[in-house]
């Protein structure tokens, strides 16, 4: 056994599907809802069977402990138990949006060299295309074929996990990729067992009869989380559903199965806000929602507490560390920061030296704790550079405020100097946010004729006009420093976002730079 500090104690032989689903019905808990959708429900003995027969097809096709089997599916009973039957076998998962560009898919197969991988049935043969020619084809299931069915059904409903170490790989995750490919982040069992306890149980305070539900969708380390591996520590249930989240579809949701923990973007959270039907919505239910994956500007926050009332909780993590180690707490959220270091990380912000700054001053993040990653895989020069000893030294910047709390300033790749000063992005973007007809907002540096850096803002708006650019410009004049006002207002109908549905920074440099 190992003992961390805080108390926790994690085994040394270790394996995701044991702890999280055969230990609830250990518990007598096999008969408790483990998944709602709009269909039926599924307990935690269904999970568990199920889960199963997942593990005996990978061991009859060959598949071993230890190679990389790709789950590509919309959220359902299916993705859960895929994911945790590749656990049960031993196997390592990685998690792709089944509906990521075809482009994005190829190089998810060559960059892994899956063994196997499961599939939508409906979408067999867009995924058979992107591996006719690779040197090793990945064995593919159609899940939801009458093949695979019939196979899952001929299989037995027990098979005990594969006596994993808590450091062995198990799910990868991927880097947002907003300026380049996404990069394999190796996480282990310890790191999610760690976090799940940490943040899940203690700050979050999961409890059994809660109902959690996800606006990300499961193959996003956020919602991997906190939609399946922290209602599922303690014997409580997650609302799934395949169709891609909007404004009108996780409000009817929320009034069909009345959840009481609603998993937040800032992306929806403005959508939510602006709906035509938002003072008419039922969120009673809701005791608390989270918002991660990208910043939440002060004026949405504060869009949402008088759209809803429910209360708030932004954090930041990143896929190097799995989860969130940054939070506010239920009856303790200060607007417009992430909170306070959760218990059992440690935080620190340095100079491009690795010295820390003053308080008050902004530095790169430096994190540690025992959520680690092993690193990126085939990424060696990045490895390096990111994971330093204990410490992972992330892209982003923060500012500790005299309260205790963190305030996030960006990334380090998205901080501009402009006239000899740094220039944060969020800043420029939450004061924007303020203007009524602005939907959206981000801001990339641009570099003009002369030379010099300055803003530039792309804004999804109601009504965009050149006239409406112009009254941002003085709009934001009027409220920050003169150089921080962006010099140009690029309109859009939609921003570009990444395979985790973060906004494409790089996209939209692309975009500036033919403008």
């Amino acid at each position: 056994m190992f003992e961390f500090n805080l108390g926790l104690v994690i085994p040394t032989r270790l394996n995701l599907a044991g702890y999280l689903l055969d230990a609830r019905v250990a518990e007598g808990r096999g008969d408790r809802i483990a998944i709602r959708t709009d269909a039926r429900t599924f307990s935690y003995a269904d999970v568990q069977r199920r889960s199963a027969q997942f593990a005996h097809v990978l061991a009859a096709d060959d598949v071993r402990p230890e190679e990389r089997v790709i789950v590509a599916l919309p959220d359902g009973v299916d993705f859960v138990a895929a994911l945790f039957g590749i656990l049960r076998a031993g196997s390592v998962a990685v998690m792709v949006n089944p509906d990521t560009t075809p482009e994005l898919l190829r190089y998810f197969f060559e960059y892994t060299r899956a063994s196997a991988a499961f599939v939508p049935a409906d979408r067999l043969q867009l995924f058979e295309v992107q591996i006719r020619d690779l040197p090793r084809s990945p064995r593919l299931y159609a899940v939801a074929s009458d093949e695979l069915s019939a196979r899952l059904e001929s299989r037995p409903g027990e098979l005990a996990p594969f006596d994993s170490h808590r450091d062995d790989a198990a799910i990868w995750l991927f880097s947002g990729g907003t300026t380049g490919r996404p990069k394999g982040v190796v996480q282990t069992h310890r790191s999610y067992v760690n976090t799940t306890l940490l943040y899940g149980q203690r700050v979050l305070g999961v409890r059994p009869d809660d109902v959690t539900i996800s606006v990300p969708k499961l193959f996003f380390g956020y919602a991997t989380g906190a939609n399946l591996f922290f209602p599922f520590s303690v014997g409580a249930s997650s609302v799934l559903f395949p169709e891609r989240c909007t404004a009108d579809a996780l409000f009817a949701q929320i009034a069909r199965h009345r959840p009481t923990i609603l998993i937040n973007v800032p992306t929806m959270i403005q959508q939510m806000v602006a709906h035509a039907g938002a003072a008419s919505a039922d969120l009673s239910s809701v005791r608390l929602a989270t918002s991660a994956g990208e910043p939440l500007p002060l004026e949405l926050h504060d869009r949402w507490m008088r759209a809803f009332g429910v209360e708030l909780l932004d954090g930041l993590g990143t896929a190097e560390m799995w989860h969130i180690f940054i939070s506010n707490r239920p009856g303790d959220v200060v607007p417009g920061t992430l909170g306070r270091v959760v218990p059992g990380f440690e935080v620190k912000l340095c100079d491009a030296d690795g010295h820390e700054v003053a308080d008050g001053e902004v530095g790169a993040l430096w994190v540690k704790g025992e959520s680690r990653a092993i690193g990126y895989w085939q990424q060696m020069d990045d490895t390096m550079r990111v994971f330093r000893g204990d410490w992972c030294v992330s892209g982003d910047m923060l500012r500790y405020n005299a309260d205790g709390t963190y305030t996030y300033c960006g990334r380090t790749d998205d901080m501009l100097k402009v006239h000899g000063r740094w220039l944060a992005p969020g800043e420029v973007e939450n004061c924007l946010l303020a203007h009524p007809a602005v939907r959206e907002v981000a801001v990339v540096g641009a570099t003009g004729r002369d030379g010099l850096v300055s803003a530039c803002a792309f804004v999804v708006a109601a009504s965009p006009s050149p006239a409406l650019g112009a009254e941002l410009q003085a709009f934001a004049k009027s409220r920050l420093d003169h150089y921080k006002s962006p010099r140009d207002i690029v309109f859009l109908d939609v921003m570009p976002r990444t395979h985790l549905g973060k906004v494409d920074r790089g996209a939209l440099a692309k975009m500036r730079d033919r403008t």
